[in-house]
């Protein structure tokens, strides 16, 4: 059978037009469609869209027919969106998880906020604490000049303070003057009525005191003030005497003269910074075994279990009218105390609370008075091995005494000499002081 020009069929009888200038409209505008059985016709087919390729691992094969179509994935799968839903997906970097396109929120992303909170939280924490170190440092009152002391001994292991409670009434109205039993003029002459030696080493930290009514050799020395040199004159006299005469360098050379220990730093707190350090802690709780009272210092205790507040506080540790061993039992009392100041200061509550850290700082550091190269890190060290001595890592003693003099109270010679190799050598003291 003759076909029209531009036609021709297969074995089926199938038409096909072959799209030349003679053919009908209808069929130049038909696209080519093989509909099946099209064995020995090539295969010509448009490029798939991104959303119809093959599937994937899949091996393309010759065109063999209609039913190579099964061998690619249209990827319209069923409730599959694409372009993030709606046009706009979430994003890694806004603390969510994927969107799944439905109406349901997004998951947070937990994991992220924790961490820049917590980012956060680390970074305002050291900001806080390197301003509040520089504003504590300045504060300090470096004062004492222990480059004046002359002929030192030689320093042996271990940190030595010289921790002294002066009686300055600096900065002290007439009134809180009377109301801690204070007395005297606030231009007068400072004196001392307590000096320590703490001792911190890898032993522990031992802590000694030094009664006022010490019998003790003023030696040469160099003014403070005028820089002049004084010799010595074989001058005995009251510790405290050495510190009224020329002040902490003068304390400082006689202590190192008569006991040949180093002291390395100098610490001293008036009447009016104590008073203020027990009260912006909120009080100090001491066991008080026996009831006493004072007219001179304004202590009056009962017995047993007590907070003291600034005011009792000072009268406890000045204390010594009312006791029979009067120097010796003043300075249990003080080393007692101090004790239960840092062991009560230094804790969670205090530390980490600003409400009570910044007072408590700011009233020691206004009346404390230190040497020049003592810096803040130096005396948190000091406190924390206060607090040791009450925490049974350290050992508090008086300065071993054997017999007085004139009222005033003789160093066992032998005995001082012993502390203060073991010191030097930083060992365990096991020499005993009287208590």
């Amino acid at each position: 059978m003759n076909e029209p020009n531009g036609w021709s069929g297969d074995q089926n009888g199938y038409r096909y037009g072959r799209g030349s200038s003679a053919d009908p409209e209808g069929a130049r505008a038909m696209p080519r469609v093989r509909r099946d059985g099209g064995a020995g016709y090539p295969r010509s087919e448009p490029p798939l869209p991104p959303q119809m390729s093959p599937r994937r691992g899949a091996v393309p094969q010759q065109s063999q027919g209609y039913n190579d179509y099964d061998d690619y994935d249209s990827g319209y799968n069923t409730g599959q969106v694409y372009g993030g839903g709606g046009g706009g997906g979430h994003g890694d970097d806004d603390g969510y998880g994927p969107y799944d396109g439905g109406g349901a929120r997004p998951r947070p992303r937990w994991g992220r906020r924790i961490k820049w909170t917590l980012i956060t939280l680390v970074t305002v924490l050291l900001v806080a604490s390197v301003a509040t170190y520089f504003w504590a440092d300045g504060k300090l009152r470096r004062q004492a000049d222990l480059s004046k002391v002359i002929d030192r001994p030689a320093a042996g292991d271990g940190t030595n303070y010289l921790i002294v409670g002066s009686d300055s009434r600096e900065g002290m109205t007439a009134q809180q003057r009377q109301d801690l039993h204070t007395g005297g003029d606030p231009k007068s002459g400072k004196r001392t009525d307590s000096m320590m030696i703490l001792h911190d080493g890898s032993n522990g930290p031992t802590l000694i005191s030094l009664p006022r009514d010490s019998d003790v050799e003023i030696p040469s020395y160099v003014g403070a003030e005028s820089g002049k040199k004084y010799p010595g004159v074989g001058r005995h006299t009251k510790l405290n005497a050495a510190y009224a005469e020329d002040g902490p360098t003068l304390l400082v050379r006689t202590i190192e003269a008569n006991t040949h220990l180093h002291i390395d730093h100098y610490v001293e707190i008036g009447f009016s910074g104590f008073a203020n350090i027990v009260d912006a802690i909120g009080g100090v709780e001491l066991d008080i075994p026996k009831a006493f009272k004072d007219k001179w210092s304004g202590a009056d205790f009962p017995a047993g279990k007590q907070t003291l507040n600034g005011k009792q506080a000072l009268a406890f540790v000045r204390t010594r009218h009312a006791f029979a061993g009067s120097d010796l039992d003043r300075t249990k009392n003080q080393q007692k105390f101090l004790a239960a100041l840092a062991s009560q200061t230094a804790t969670p509550g205090t530390i980490l609370n600003p409400f009570k850290l910044y007072p408590t700082m700011g009233a020691g550091l206004d009346t404390l008075i230190v040497d020049k190269d003592m810096s803040l890190w130096d005396l948190g060290q000091m406190f924390f091995a206060m607090k040791g001595v009450t925490g049974g890592e350290g050992k508090s003693m008086n300065m071993p005494i054997s017999g007085s003099t004139g009222g005033n109270l003789v160093w066992d010679k032998a005995k001082v000499q012993q502390l203060v190799q073991q010191l030097n050598a930083d060992e365990t003291v096991t020499v005993s002081g009287n208590r």
